[in-house]
């Protein structure tokens, strides 16, 4: 089953040091993750301040900057894997290390259909 693993988390909660070993060992997850064909795709999200945020409300566009949703966590980063059961997903999200700071919210993709 397919499952995306979205990283939640403050971005001000990562001195830059904890940033480069944070990825480091996340790479070195998506290595294993792959070698072991459960990987398919993952990546880190530039900061939310670079974000544009798109809606569409009785046919006109409403282009903003930044993220729709004032939180202090903002979407920072996803994975998308192929595992057996959401026990694989959740081992996998309780070993990212931005589980420790932040938030791994799993999450099944619907198939769609041919």
């Amino acid at each position: 089953m397919k499952y995306m693993l979205l990283i939640y988390g403050s971005e001000d909660c990562w001195t830059e040091d904890e940033r480069r070993e944070c990825m480091i060992e996340s790479m070195a997850i998506s290595k294993e993750l792959e070698s072991q064909g459960k990987l398919i795709a993952s990546a880190p999200l530039h900061s939310v301040q670079t974000a544009t945020s798109v809606r569409v409300r009785s046919d006109r566009q409403e282009i903003t900057d930044g993220p729709f949703a004032e939180t202090t966590e903002q979407l920072g980063g996803y994975y998308i894997i192929d595992v057996d059961n959401l026990d694989e997903a959740i081992a996998i999200s309780a070993r990212l290390p931005p589980a420790k700071k932040g938030t791994v919210e799993i999450r099944p993709i619907f198939p769609l259909p041919e």
